[in-house]
């Protein structure tokens, strides 16, 4: 006899539907399954027998062949479990439910028959109810993960003997627990901007990065607080919506054993070492798997020490800064996954890290410090919208009050009005294209010319162009003003240090 369960498995961030055909068939007692499954899945065997006989049932001793249809699709993790448990049992007559619901089976079973969570199992159930709006079993502990997809039907079951008493008794109802809604946690970066001594236009820096997502490159000398103004950004961050909340948590189930209890309530925020590997931040292995750039999906990725970064590590941002996706192609499979993040990276201005310091002297000598910058590249250096200097403060900086300082609540208020303009153009002004440009930042002849002057003196590339226009439109949302003025692109003008002359050592 033949039994037929539907099941699925994901294929980098895509749920693909598979069925689990059981064979039952006369000859030596056997069991093989077949349809390209990995070491996870070959080891179901044992896992289902002895789950089955822990049950109360008798395995068959017959020859049971299953197939994971299709055939070419690589299976990999221990989804199938429980499908293959039911097919078995179907097969065998072992089971005869009077009805069979139109659903999809996933779970792992122990080898008592409980049953336990699956990872990812929220990018499985989003998936797949976009392509199938078919009902899922699955075992308990996954309910409150895939709760909060709206309209999905679920049945969550502690063990084996519940999914077969609830095909046998329609009045039965299946353990499930209650529904609740998400709400996103209020931000509290652990660095309020009134903590920070001094650094204006640092700070200046980060409310546009945050109103327009625009990446930003911190410089300055050791212990001018580069590191804090990147954690206090945080906190100038608008709460993100249901959707957001929804992509990034899929995203983390997908990279991580850990299985998730809901979705994440507060933006990630990714600080890799400066040793991390190309594949550590992009994403890769035999099946690829996202890395810290998807991690930070809807969040900010923070780099200290930009140079000290491998340099092939570093060129592979290049792409998913301008897709806000990266593509990984390996010889086992490939996947795409989304990587929408502020960038945001530090670095010293040299590689004693005291050129331009009013009380230390450098020590590099012109080419050193050459070679040092030189280790990011043009083209990477030309993604970042902002190039802000963070100077080394003077004394009476160091111990002035702070009580005229703005604290991150009423900047956030600021950035959260410049988004609301964004969102009714639909796009944020981080990512606009040349058709938006147009539309949406129209210069006047006056803003003309102090652009032109910026290209001949400074060598403004095609690209550092736009994004020196997609600046000053965030500028001008946060000034609440419909015109691009001149003010506003010559503010944009100056925080792209990098762009200027560099200035000698002190």
């Amino acid at each position: 006899m033949i039994a037929k369960v539907e099941s699925a498995c994901l294929v980098g961030m895509e749920a693909e539907p598979v069925c689990v055909e059981v064979s039952l068939a006369k000859g030596l007692p056997s069991f093989s399954i077949v349809g390209l499954p990995d070491a996870a899945v070959r080891e179901s065997r044992d896992r289902v027998v002895a789950a089955i006989r822990n049950t109360g049932f008798e395995f068959p001793t017959r020859k049971v062949t299953v197939n994971l249809a299709p055939a070419e699709l690589r299976k990999e993790g221990a989804y199938f479990d429980l499908a293959i448990a039911i097919g078995i049992l179907m097969a065998s007559e072992a089971i005869q439910p009077p009805r069979w619901p139109r659903a999809l089976w996933l779970g792992e079973l122990a080898l008592d028959g409980s049953l336990r969570p699956v990872r990812a199992a929220l990018p499985l159930a989003r998936g797949l109810f976009e392509k199938l709006p078919q009902a899922l079993v699955l075992p308990y502990e996954n309910w409150q993960q895939i709760s909060c997809i709206e309209g999905l039907e679920a049945y969550a079951f502690r063990d084996l003997r519940s999914v077969v008493e609830w095909l046998h008794q329609s009045e039965l109802k299946p353990e499930i627990g209650k529904r609740t809604a998400w709400q996103p946690r209020s931000v509290r970066a652990s660095i309020d901007m009134a903590d920070i001594k001094g650094q204006a236009q640092a700070k200046r820096a980060l409310e546009i990065a945050a109103a327009g997502q625009h990446n930003l490159l911190l410089m300055g000398p050791p212990g001018t607080g580069k590191s804090m103004l990147a954690q206090a950004l945080p906190g100038i961050f608008p709460e993100w919506s249901y959707e957001e909340a929804l992509e990034a948590t899929q995203i983390h189930a997908l990279g991580s054993a850990y299985i998730a209890q809901s979705l994440l309530t507060e933006r990630p925020f990714r600080s890799p070492h400066q040793t991390a590997s190309p594949a550590a931040l992009i994403g890769g292995g035999e099946m690829p798997l996202p890395g810290e750039i998807s991690l930070a999906h809807q969040g900010i990725l923070f780099l200290d020490e930009l140079p000290e970064f491998r340099r092939d590590a570093l060129e592979a941002l290049r792409q998913p800064l301008e897709e806000g996706r990266v593509h990984l192609q390996r010889v086992r499979g490939k996947a795409v996954y989304a990587a929408q993040f502020l960038l945001v990276a530090a670095m010293n201005p040299c590689p004693c890290g005291y050129r331009g310091h009013p009380r230390k002297d450098c020590i590099c000598t012109e080419y050193q410090v050459q070679r040092y910058r030189s280790k990011i590249s043009g083209p990477l250096i030309d993604r970042m919208d902002l190039h802000v200097e963070v100077p080394a403060l003077k004394v009476d900086e160091l111990f002035k009050s702070q009580v005229s300082v703005e604290a991150s609540a009423a900047v956030q208020q600021r950035v959260i009005r410049a988004r609301h303009r964004q969102a009714l153009r639909g796009v944020p002004n981080a990512r606009m294209r040349g058709t938006d440009l147009k539309r949406y930042c129209p210069l006047s002849s006056t803003v003309k010319e102090i652009l032109g002057a910026a290209i001949d003196r400074l060598g403004f590339s095609a690209r550092a162009l736009d994004r020196v226009c997609r600046v000053a439109r965030t500028i001008a949302d946060l000034a609440a003003s419909d015109a691009v003025e001149s003010r506003h692109i010559a503010e944009a003008i100056q925080l792209r240090a990098l762009d200027r002359p560099a200035r000698a050592s002190h």
